[in-house]
């Protein structure tokens, strides 16, 4: 008869199945090593949601591994002493074919499992803001920017990506794609807006999930502070009562996005320029299309109006350097007391740098050349200012990555750049001369145009706040 006993030809069949601590050290250590490997790849940004997880990298599965690489010997030991003691037999081929058989199955259910799980982690993780913008280095300008929104606590992937396997399909494919343009370093600077490259949802798929056109905003009053470039910065506020309205009750969104409405326009790719709005209400069965005088359609493409083509900067919003001064100004970052404060500020924030950290250095040498009183008196002040205005320079202003001032437009108003005059400029007209209306009572009220105390501030009990900030 052939003789079945395990000979010195297969000592790693042996070795690893001739006792239950040797098969239990085996599988210690291949579920060990498969889940570090796929934790590590989760964890190699150093940025997942979850502190825990480097514990369980750097202590924990090691833990097991070396656990189950000692028990391995020590089973084999014990495996060899209880056959020279005569109380078992060394096992046969076949036996350790079936104990590395069964091994090899159950480890390839558990690692199965394991995979799972971390892969769909992994998914997640990579759909979190945190993937999005911190391990991202090419979108640090638009994760800085949401972080000063009100929609910083919405998810990236609640705007960018369609709901729907479809959807999910598409954004990793331009995840792909993107990947290999960042590995190559031939990805586009400035990275396009959502609405360019067409990687937003659409609103109905997004905004409306909590924003009903439906809802009536209203008349609420909104009041603008500015600072004049004179010595004092003299302090200038536009009071607005904003017919905002609803879907119902007209308004700004009552024209635009009420009942029935449909507005259909062609636009450049960026869609600032519009040559033609066809505007159509089911309603009333009305229809009108206007065309902007020697309007142009070649090139550009037919979009429906929706919510983002005037909010378009709602999740990523950056700043003008006038509007963040003055904003900077209003909340008592930049000390109102200050000499020409505000028009060095400005000047400062606008200039080109090597090296942004002079902003600081050049806004107190400004003091201490022009103001040397002022520079010894308020030099905590000075100080404090320099430091915001180099916090505004850097969550606005992003020169390796092509972000500069202005290079990302918001349509909402008309103060920075066309936004609502777009469309609104009295040359988009109609075969009957019918325009496109610029009435400014369209869309707002005026209490107060750029007006210095003006008195329905005193009316509204908002003076206060004025008069404090005059005392810095």
């Amino acid at each position: 008869m052939a003789d079945n006993r395990i000979d010195d030809k297969r000592p790693v069949l042996s070795f690893l199945t001739s006792h239950w601590l040797s098969v239990l050290g085996s599988t210690l250590v291949t579920i060990a090593g498969c889940s570090w490997l796929f934790i590590l790849a989760l964890h190699a940004g150093g940025n997942t949601a979850n502190p825990y997880l480097g514990i369980l990298i750097f202590f924990a599965i090691p833990a097991v591994f070396f656990a189950g690489l000692i028990l391995i010997p020590i089973g084999s030991w014990l495996a060899r002493r209880r056959i020279q003691a005569g109380l078992s037999l060394p096992q046969t081929r076949p036996a350790a074919l079936r104990r590395l058989a069964f091994f090899f199955g159950t480890m390839t259910v558990v690692n199965i499992i394991i995979a799972s799980q971390v892969t769909y982690r992994a998914v997640n993780h990579m759909e979190s803001n945190q993937f999005c913008g911190e391990s991202c280095h090419v979108m640090k300008p638009q994760f800085t920017a949401n972080r000063r929104t009100a929609h910083r606590n919405v998810g990236c992937v609640e705007c960018h990506i369609v709901p729907g396997a479809a959807g999910f399909v598409q954004a990793k494919m331009n995840g792909t794609r993107q990947l290999i343009e960042v590995t190559l370093n031939d990805y586009p600077r400035p990275v396009p807006p959502g609405l360019q490259s067409s990687h937003l949802a659409s609103s109905a798929e997004t905004c409306e999930k909590c924003h009903s056109r439906a809802t009536d905003i209203g008349s609420p009053l909104r009041v603008i502070s500015k600072f004049k470039d004179d010595e004092a910065n003299t302090p200038i506020q536009t009071v607005l009562v904003m017919n905002v309205g609803g879907s119902r009750s007209g308004g700004i969104h009552g024209a635009h996005l009420g009942p029935g409405v449909e507005i259909r326009y062609r636009a450049d790719s960026k869609r600032q320029v519009i040559p033609s709005v066809e505007y159509r209400n089911n309603s009333t069965h009305e229809t009108r299309t206007y065309a902007a005088a020697g309007a142009n359609t070649a090139g550009t493409q037919e979009l429906l109006m929706q919510c983002s083509d005037c909010h378009n900067r709602q999740g990523h919003a950056f700043e003008q350097p006038e509007e963040a001064v003055d904003s900077a100004i209003a909340a008592g970052q930049i000390a109102v007391g200050l000499p020409f404060a505000h028009k060095t500020a400005v000047e400062l924030l606008k200039a080109s740098y090597t090296n942004e950290d002079a902003i600081p250095a050049a806004f107190s040498a400004f003091y201490r050349q022009k103001y040397p009183d002022v520079a010894a008196k308020r030099a905590d002040d000075i100080t404090s200012a320099g430091k915001t205005l180099l916090a505004l320079y850097q969550r606005n202003v992003f020169p390796d990555l092509g972000v500069k001032w202005g290079t990302y437009p918001s349509n909402l108003g008309h103060a920075d750049n066309a936004g609502c005059f777009r469309c609104h400029d009295e040359s988009h007209a109609t075969p009957q001369k019918k325009t496109i209306s610029q009435d400014c009572s369209l869309c707002h009220n005026p209490l107060a145009v750029e007006e210095t105390s003006p008195a329905v501030l005193k009316t509204l009990g908002l003076d206060q706040k004025l008069s404090i900030l005059l005392k810095q």
